[in-house]
């Protein structure tokens, strides 16, 4: 019987399950940027407007206040936070990030990663549905508005780790820039996804809070479909064609999949690492001090409308995804045909990437 439904279930599912894995995981860092993100253009609507605390002599003057920097959420909604608490509470979500980052892969790891990224986005799914209600609740207390968006990060710091230890059993060493290209352009589509919406949303329904119940409902709905469809390994998935299942092993024949003991003393000490982790500082830091600043700069300084704002904000995201798309095409294209070798095509692409974004900047 459990035989029957296996084939029944393998022969439905035509497209090959590393693809659906991978499909999933696009998703999944789109939910996670999306509820992260959102609340850079919910916060311009969130706030009571202070002369004192947006006069900027450099800023465009306003011709029609109701078009431009007007509210669009009803006064009560509106709460008496300082440009300083307004920042706290942007980067509180990263506080809690950093700290489960290298705890969610070891677990990941040890125990697979499908719980832990499942569990991950949904705990930030059910903290996003709260917000509003622990705004409400406490009167716009900013210090509490933080503390849920540290323990958002908590359960978001664990996604990039899971599904770095899940696509490392799924994906073959030639297809992981075309899909992790496609995985991880969901940090892209969900910043743009998240700009746009949230504008359109807080314009048509003049509040922010439907900001928060929408991308937390997309968040469960995903944990649901995460928790039916993909599996931490090829051996465990219960529906996967004997072809493919075959095909991998082959591929990943090569691949160590013994639980060794990390070298945190050679990972430490590591040149290589810290050049990667010093690159990745450099890109976090322009990356996100555009997707949290951007939006309030569009509404304070250019005074465009909360719709207006979500539209120009995401512009940045969609070029970024085109051009990712492009470049793993041709830097798989380039290991191919033995251009170039894969570590230094990794290499170029990489520096290239971070001299042209500090150039622009």
């Amino acid at each position: 019987m459990q035989t029957g439904c296996r084939k029944c279930l393998t022969k439905f599912f035509i497209i090959p399950q590393r693809y659906v894995l991978s499909i999933m995981g696009f998703f999944a860092i789109l939910n996670a940027y999306t509820m992260r993100v959102s609340l850079s253009i919910a916060i311009t609507e969130m706030v009571q407007r202070h002369k004192s605390d947006f006069y900027d002599p450099d800023a465009c003057s306003v011709f029609d206040i109701h078009n431009s920097t007007s509210p669009h959420t009803v006064s009560d909604e509106l709460y008496p936070w300082t440009s300083k608490q307004q920042g706290i509470i942007l980067s509180a979500f990263y506080w809690g990030y950093v700290l489960t980052h290298i705890p969610g892969g070891v677990i990941a790891e040890k125990f697979g990663g499908k719980h832990v990224l499942g569990l991950g986005i949904l705990s930030t799914s059910i903290f996003t549905l709260l917000t509003p209600f622990v705004i409400y609740i406490t009167e716009g207390n900013w210090v509490w508005f933080v503390v849920l968006r540290v323990l958002e990060g908590f359960g978001e710091g664990t996604t990039f780790p899971a599904l770095n230890a899940i696509l490392s059993k799924w994906v073959p060493l030639s297809e992981r820039s075309k899909l992790g290209t496609l995985v991880y352009a969901g940090s892209q589509i969900g910043t743009v996804l998240a700009n746009s919406i949230s504008g359109a949303l807080i314009h048509s329904t003049r509040t922010w809070a439907s900001v928060f119940y929408f991308f937390g409902c997309m968040g469960c709905l995903w944990t649901l479909l995460w928790t039916l469809l993909c599996y931490s390994d090829p051996e465990s998935h219960p529906f996967i064609s004997t072809e493919e299942k075959d095909y991998l092993k082959k591929q990943m024949a090569g691949i160590s999949k013994d639980n060794r003991k990390i070298p945190w003393t050679a990972i430490l000490t590591s040149v290589p690492i810290w050049a990667l982790v010093a690159a990745q500082i450099g890109h976090d830091w322009g990356f996100f001090a555009m997707v949290t600043d951007l939006p309030i700069y569009l509404k304070e300084v250019l005074h465009f409308n909360v719709k207006q704002n979500g539209f120009l904000s995401s512009i940045p995201y969609i070029v970024m995804w085109i051009v990712s798309l492009v470049t793993a095409y041709i830097c798989d294209m380039l290991i191919t045909k033995k251009c170039m070798s894969i570590s230094f095509a990794r290499k170029f692409f990489s520096t290239f990437g971070m001299y042209l974004l500090n150039l622009i900047y």
